[in-house]
């Protein structure tokens, strides 16, 4: 039997496929070399922004919908299936339809993160493939038509813009569109110069996807090449007919029917999601939100965008952009507008614009100009298309503010598309100066010495690199150290979280920005069959927190909460806590609560209350019992502390010492708040504050429409402990006094406030 290894096995496959990569690099121009070192670069650059400034994601909030919609994908989903707790598990940008729950967004974005959580289980892998394939595309691009050098330098251009690295870091789908966008316009042009069949189809691929991802920027992006292709198309009809079909025909057609079969792709898609071809999920989710003037509306945030409005918008959005979010700021534009001035002066003259390393004779000089235009009607298309979308406005907030709005952290990313001509047109001033640079160092040696003239040179070299570089540093870190601070926050707000081993768990999590799951905490999403390790709900009103404990009943429970107000300054930080829950059951569960008594306290007002979590029909507020002064219901002890003793059971919560005080509570479900009032000499009080969820459970509870009339057999449950705060001078205060009793640096050294619950059974 021979023992020569199998010619066909993996590991000649891999010496074969390695031989011919350095043969292929062996090969290539140092232009193109170089190229490649700006890509992966820009790749690296951008993973490890990801990793470490946007660990915990940004403050816009759709990244959360990315990630949960790939995250689905992958369990073979298009949409989540939550049934009746829909509410409850109701994901930031996700539309509710009787049960079922499903991403405004296309999947396209979303399935590219899937391919590397699936591969490396790290999605921001794609963000760096994404990243490096769009420098390496820019540079195609701009070598295909002015040359591999005014390539190169658009590579390095688009790499070094703010909004290029900030907006690539992120999960957006900006990026990855224009990811597709460029392979259209790569393909396109190759097809058009090659009369490539091939480069055609990919063109259409290409334009199609993209347009299933983002289908407006997708159609402002290839608005010049398709108003180019029709003309073509028509010149060659007319000049040939169409026996045989002319090469225009074939190619462009080609590109037509790839592009169409997408489109159709998106509508079958949208049929599956909306039930209608033509209505988008984006569309479902908030049908005011699309292009168009009058009434704009998402949520609860609405505008009247007129015309007026919308020049006024975008002229905003594009001086922040050509002044902050190029390539050193200013300078990226100045070198823009200097490169498209001397394109056109060259084409007026019959001549190419490129012209030295990188461009040979063969080149058609028409074919540059065509794809020149082409290149530069991207941004007209681009300027004149975000003025019916009324999203730059609210990226904007504060109109004239930078400083304000997403469009302080990424700039004006409806216009990212814009990075392509900018960049491309700046590597042709890059290009033009550098091929100056011998003739300039000739004339300074016809006045100094060659010697000098050298020197001269290679100083204002190094000065414009040195200016461009401290420019374009400045112009990258400013948003970059705006978002690095958030991540310090959400690592404080998650500590908790990730301190704990969840196995089979549920955890109540808090809603600051209303009922939205991933609004604004992005990293604690649930596994798309809501059944994973852990499970996080939306912590509401008690009938829903019961049905959802009653979903998962063999589930350890825990409450997430935070003390401190929840707003998007990343400066403002929260005390976050993890807290282990509970139902304590019984025909009647008594509790007690002790608290601290601080000096110079005379007295003390005891204060128990329910509030309807039922239906609309229970709703308000089911009466009070109230206890007044150190009384009976009241123990103080010598250190300084005062016991209250309450309990609840199917016909109400009672406080001990005021027997004939009994306050109903809803059968299904009802919030019990108990609170100690502390008051001082002067009338200044301190509250300690208690909310409990609370149910009967057990036989009939009780006839319809009657509240309260618990009959024999009949158990209460309670969610323990309750949701505790300790408030100054007022009975309530949220978040801001959210008591946490394992950080003795929080309160006050005297305040404490312990509970405890038993259930018992009930008499007789």
């Amino acid at each position: 039997m021979s023992s020569r290894p199998d010619p066909s096995g993996p590991r000649s496959f891999a010496r074969r496929l390695a031989s011919r990569g350095r043969a292929r690099i062996a090969r290539a121009d140092r232009l193109t070399l170089a190229a490649v070192v700006v890509a992966v670069g820009f790749g690296a650059l951008v993973f490890a922004i990801a990793a470490t400034v946007f660990a915990y994601h940004s403050t816009n909030h759709d990244e959360g919908v990315y990630l949960m919609q790939a995250s689905m994908l992958l369990s073979g989903q298009l949409e989540l299936h939550a049934g009746a707790l829909a509410d409850a598990f109701h994901p930031w940008f996700f539309v509710e339809d009787e049960g079922r729950l499903y991403p405004k967004y296309s999947p396209v974005p979303a399935a590219m993160y899937a391919v590397s959580m699936a591969l490396f289980g790290e999605p921001r892998i794609t963000l760096a493939a994404v990243a490096a394939g769009n420098a390496a595309l820019v540079y195609l691009l701009g070598a295909s038509v002015f040359g591999r050098r005014a390539g190169l330098a658009a590579a390095v251009l688009f790499a070094a813009s703010p909004m290029a690295v900030a907006t690539s870091a992120v999960f957006f789908p900006y990026a990855p569109t224009t990811f597709f966008n460029l392979c259209f316009a790569v393909a396109y042009l190759r097809g058009v110069r090659d009369e490539s069949v091939p480069a055609a189809g990919v063109a259409g691929t290409a334009i199609g996807v993209a347009f299933f991802a983002r289908p407006y920027t997708a159609v402002l992006f290839a608005a010049p090449f398709i108003l180019h292709a029709l003309v073509r198309v028509g010149a060659a009809v007319r000049n040939a007919g169409l026996r045989p079909l002319p090469g225009p025909v074939r190619r462009h057609g080609l590109t037509a029917l790839f592009g169409t079969l997408f489109v159709g792709v998106t509508l079958a898609y949208n049929l599956r999601m909306t039930g209608s071809p033509l209505t988008f999920p984006y569309e479902a989710f908030a049908p005011m939100d699309g292009p168009g003037f009058g009434e704009r509306r998402l949520l609860g945030h609405s505008a009247d965008y007129t015309p007026e409005l919308a020049v006024r918008s975008n002229g905003y959005a594009l001086w922040f952009l050509l002044t902050r979010w190029v390539a050193a700021g200013p300078i990226g534009t100045a070198l823009a507008l200097a490169g498209g001035a001397l394109a056109v002066r060259r084409w007026r003259r019959g001549t190419r614009a490129a012209v030295g390393v990188g461009v040979t004779d063969a080149d058609d000089p028409r074919f540059e100009r065509t794809a020149g235009l082409l290149v530069g009607g991207i941004a007209g298309s681009v300027v004149v298309g975000n003025l019916f979308f009324w999203g730059t406005h609210n990226a904007l907030a504060t109109l004239s503010d930078p400083t304000d709005g997403f469009v302080s952290q990424f700039g004006p990313f409806y216009h990212f598309d814009l990075l392509v001509p900018l960049s491309v047109f700046g590597g042709i001033a890059v290009g033009a100066a550098w091929r100056a640079l011998p003739a300039v160092r000739r004339r300074l040696g016809d006045a100094f010495s060659a010697r000098a003239a050298r020197a001269i040179v290679a100083v204002a070299v190094v000065l414009a690199l040195v200016t461009a570089g401290v420019a374009g540093a400045a112009a990258v870190s400013t948003p970059i150290d705006r978002n690095a601070s958030l991540a310090d926050k959400y690592e404080t707000a998650y500590e908790p979280i990730e301190a704990a081993e969840f196995d089979d768990d549920l955890v109540f999590i808090p809603t600051p920005y209303g009922e939205w799951q991933n609004h604004p905490f992005q990293s604690l999403r649930n596994d798309p069959g809501l059944d994973g390790e852990v499970v996080y709900a939306l912590d509401r009103d008690p009938v829903e927190d019961f049905a959802v404990i009653d979903a998962y009943p063999d589930r350890e429970l825990h409450r997430y909460a935070y003390q401190g107000e929840w707003t998007p300054d990343p400066t403002r930080h929260v005390a976050p806590k993890l807290e282990p829950l509970d139902v304590r059951e019984g025909g009647r569960v008594e509790a007690t609560t002790t608290v601290g008594v601080p000096e110079r306290v005379e007295s003390a007002r005891i204060r128990v209350e329910a509030v309807r979590g039922g239906s609309e029909e229970t709703a308000g507020d089911a009466g009070t019992a109230v206890g007044d002064g150190f009384a009976s219901s009241v123990v103080t002890d010598p250190d300084g502390s005062l016991s209250v003793d309450w309990s609840v059971g199917p016909d109400g919560v009672r406080l001990a010492g005021a027997p004939n005080a009994t306050v109903p509570i809803a059968p299904e479900g009802d919030e019990v708040i108990v609170t100690v009032t502390l008051v001082d000499p002067a009338g200044s009080t301190f509250t300690y504050r208690q909310e409990a969820a609370v149910r009967v459970a057990g036989g009939d509870v009780a006839d319809e429409g009657v509240e309260g009339d618990g009959v024999e057999g009949d158990r209460v449950e309670v969610v323990w402990p309750p949701e505790r705060s300790v408030c100054r001078l007022v009975t309530e205060c949220g978040t801001e006094g959210t008591y946490l009793p394992e950080d003795p640096d929080a309160h006050a050294e005297w305040v404490v406030f312990e509970t405890d619950a038993d259930g018992v059974e009930a008499d007789g």
